[in-house]
C-alpha cells in the first residue's frame, strides 16, 4: 500500500496551526495557506475549504491549558471529524447484503458505473472472482455495448474465472443486456449477476439517460462507482456526476496502490457521503481488497 503524501501536507498543517493562537482570524489565516496544497494531493477544491471550515468551527477559541499540548489537541479534534465523515458515509457489507438478497429473492445484483478507462470491467472480473472464490454461481454480463473491445474483455474475464456470460452484441440496448442477465437470476440460474456498463462521458445526457434505463430495467441491490484513484480531482468530479445523476450506494477505487497522493477517496466519501467498499491495488485478477476508513486515516494522521 502507498504512503500518501497527503500526509505530510496534514502533518505541516498542524504543526504550523499549534504555534499559533486558536482565534478564528488565525486559524483562517493558517488554513488558507494550506487550500491548494491540498488540492495539489488530489483533494477537491471545496472539500479542502470545507475540512478547514469545519476544523475551524471545532477549534476556533479552544482553551488550551498550560500543561496541554496544543498539537495533540488539533490533531485530535482532525481525527474527530474525518471519523465522523466517514461514519455518516457508513459502511457496507457486501458478503451480508448479498446472502440476505439471496435468501429473500434467490439472488443479488450489482450495477456498475463510471467512465470509461477508469479500469470497470476489470474490477467487475475482480468482484467476481471473489464471489466465485466464496461459492456463488456468478453472471457477468456486458452491457458496455459501445466501447470497441469491452465485450471481448468482459468474455475473456467470465471465461477464465468459470463466469456465466451475458451478451446480445454491439449496438445493443443495454438495458435489454441488463435485462437478460437478471432473467437468469430469476431463473435461479445464477446467484450474483454483475452488470458492466459503458461510460462515455462526452456524450453525458445519452449515457445518464442510458444509465437509468439500466437500473430501471435491472431494480439492482446495489449501485457502485468504479473510479481511478490517480486522476483526483476528475474522479471527484465524475463521481459527483453519476451521483447527481443516477445515484449510487458506494464505490470501488482503482489504482490505489499506485496512488502516492491520497486525496481521492477522501474528496469522493466527503462529495458523496457514501463509502469506500473495496480498492484495487494491482493488475491479478485477486487484487482487489476492502478499503478500510481506519487504515486510511492512520495513514494520513498517524
Amino acid at each position: 500500500m502507498p504512503s500518501f503524501s497527503l500526509k505530510n501536507v496534514l502533518k505541516s498543517f498542524v504543526e504550523e496551526l499549534a504555534y499559533t493562537e486558536l482565534d478564528p482570524k488565525a486559524v483562517e489565516e493558517v488554513s488558507s495557506t494550506y487550500v491548494l496544497k491540498l488540492v495539489e494531493e488530489g483533494v477537491a477544491l471545496e472539500v479542502a475549504e470545507s475540512i478547514f471550515r469545519d476544523l475551524s468551527e471545532r477549534i476556533s477559541g479552544k482553551k488550551v491549558g498550560r500543561l496541554e499540548n496544543k498539537k495533540e489537541i488539533i490533531l485530535k479534534e482532525f481525527r474527530r471529524l474525518l471519523e465522523d465523515l466517514f461514519s455518516q458515509a457508513g459502511k457496507i457489507d457486501i458478503w451480508q447484503r448479498t446472502a440476505e438478497a439471496i435468501r429473500q429473492k434467490g439472488y443479488f445484483t450489482i450495477v456498475f458505473l463510471g467512465p470509461n478507462g477508469h479500469g470497470k470491467t476489470t474490477t467487475v472480473a475482480k468482484l467476481a472472482n471473489l464471489y466465485k472464490e466464496k461459492g456463488y454461481r456468478v453472471t457477468i454480463a456486458a452491457a458496455d455495448t459501445f466501447r470497441a473491445g469491452a465485450i471481448e474483455q468482459a468474455q475473456y474475464w467470465a471465461s477464465k474465472i468459470g463466469a456465466d456470460f451475458v451478451s446480445l452484441g454491439y449496438d445493443a440496448d443495454p438495458a435489454a443486456v441488463a435485462y437478460e442477465a437478471v432473467k437468469r437470476g430469476e431463473k435461479g440460474l445464477s446467484q450474483v449477476v454483475l452488470i458492466d456498463t459503458a461510460g462515455r462521458m462526452h456524450t453525458k445526457k445519452n449515457l445518464m439517460d442510458e444509465m437509468r434505463k439500466i437500473v430501471r430495467v435491472s431494480q439492482p441491490d446495489l449501485k457502485i462507482f468504479v473510479g481511478d484513484a490517480l486522476v483526483g480531482n476528475d474522479a471527484v468530479e465524475q463521481a459527483k456526476t453519476f451521483y447527481n445523476e443516477v445515484g449510487f450506494d458506494g464505490s470501488i477505487l482503482t489504482k490505489f496502490d499506485a496512488d502516492t497522493k491520497g486525496g481521492a477517496a477522501l474528496s469522493i466519501v466527503y462529495i458523496t457521503r457514501k463509502p469506500i467498499i473495496f480498492v484495487g491495488v494491482g493488475q491479478g485478477i485477486r487484487d482487489l481488497k476492502e478499503f478500510d476508513p481506519e487504515w486510511y486515516l492512520e495513514m494520513l494522521l498517524d
